[in-house]
């Protein structure tokens, strides 16, 4: 399966989000759909998990939109924007960067998320 399968059926697929990404802990794109990726936001991202109280302080910035974050720690990143919002999850080897607007609950969107990156974690990526 290529990666850009798990963007499209897993993930934009589901209808629970809007855009999504697959990228490197090097910040380089594997895969996208609907998403505006630049790579200096994923590298920020990235970092980002080493350094959860700058996410706080800071925000997320995914496809020139900034977020106000939500939660941060060492495996997981959340934003919002008025209803809709980024969930950003890291993997062994890649980092999960979905997004859902304002007509798609936060619910089903983070478990969609959630539930695509323990599948990579569990098979090495």
């Amino acid at each position: 399966m290529s990666w850009q399968s798990y963007v499209d059926d897993h993930l934009v697929g589901t209808g629970k989000l809007s855009a999504a990404a697959l990228i490197g802990h090097d910040g380089n794109l594997w895969a996208q759909k609907g998403l505006a990726y630049k790579p200096e936001e994923g590298k920020k991202l990235v970092a980002q998990f080493s350094d959860p109280a700058s996410a706080q302080a800071s925000g997320l910035t995914v496809g020139g939109t900034k977020y106000m974050c939500i939660k941060a720690d060492a495996n997981s990143l959340y934003g919002k924007k008025g209803a809709g919002g980024v969930i950003v999850v890291k993997t062994k080897q890649a980092v999960v960067i979905a997004l859902y607007n304002d007509t798609m609950p936060t619910g089903p969107a983070t478990a969609t998320t959630e539930k695509l990156a323990d599948y990579l974690k569990e098979t090495g990526y």
